[in-house]
């Protein structure tokens, strides 16, 4: 798959997701088959999707780094999803992939969501006005 074709498949998710009010996402295309997604998703509910994703895509979607950073409408975190090697002492079975809970404040093992899995998990914490 070419970059340029990942690039539209996350534009899809986004247009496609019932509870998105509006979304700035930036698509940096890096060669033919690495790129750059960054930008944010705004819910119904005002609450926010921040997300990063440096993938490659030449034979898999291999997301080399990813934070999806989900906050309520008042900034307050729900969660953090990320792939950033700063819990190597916490010995967390998925290594560098884990999740930050914002309820509880604690860092958690996960294995990589992909957006579509993120979105998911979002959905159920929306709050319809």
């Amino acid at each position: 798959m070419r970059i340029e074709a990942y690039f539209e498949r996350v534009k899809n998710i986004v247009d496609n997701c019932p509870f998105v009010q509006s979304s700035s996402l930036t698509y940096d295309k890096r060669s033919t088959y690495e790129g750059f997604v960054h930008g944010e998703v705004i819910f119904i509910d005002d609450s926010v999707l921040h997300l990063r994703e440096y993938v490659d895509v030449e034979i898999t979607v291999e997301r080399l780094m990813y934070v999806y950073h989900y906050i309520d409408a008042g900034q307050k975190l729900y969660f953090r999803y990320d792939n950033t090697g700063h819990h190597r002492k916490k010995k967390l079975p998925t290594y560098p992939h884990h999740k930050h809970d914002g309820s509880e404040e604690k860092v958690l093992h996960s294995s990589a969501p992909d957006l579509e899995t993120v979105l998911d998990e979002i959905q159920g914490l929306i709050k319809l006005p």
